[in-house]
This record gives C-alpha cells, structure tokens and sequence, in this order.
C-alpha cells in the first residue's frame, strides 16, 4: 500500500502547477482567442485583432513554460 502511495506522490511545486496556475495560463490563452474571434467576427479593427493575436502568442509561450515546469517537476 505505501508503494502505491509512493507513486501517486507529486511534489508541492508540480501540484501547485498543474492544480492551479497551468489551468490559469490556459484559460487565459482560451479567453484572448476567443475575444479574438468575436472581434473578427464582428469586423472589427484589425489593429486590435493583431494586439490580441501577439498577447495569445505570448500567453501561449507562458502556458507552454509553465507546462514544461510542471513536467520538470514531476520528474524530481
């Protein structure tokens, strides 16, 4: 029984991450493309549908470290 518990353990920084701020980031990247989408959809302003385009690529770099984080993590 203490050998199955061993291998559910994740450390506090992988839970941390995978519990609360990986979902955050994800979010974020889902809430900005899907405001993307409407401002094109409703034939908005292109200016603002490049500044939305540059902030879910960023918050899709800031997703994909924090996921390697995590992974990083789990393997400690």
């Amino acid at each position: 029984m203490a050998d199955r518990r061993a291998r559910c353990y994740l450390p506090p920084m992988a839970s941390i991450l995978t519990t609360f701020i990986l979902p955050i980031a994800v979010g974020a990247v889902a809430l900005v493309l899907l405001l993307g989408l409407i401002n094109m959809m409703r034939g908005g302003s292109p200016n603002t549908s490049q500044k939305l385009m540059r902030w879910r690529v960023l918050l899709q770099f800031v997703a994909i470290v924090i996921a390697m984080a995590a992974v990083w993590a789990m393997g400690r």
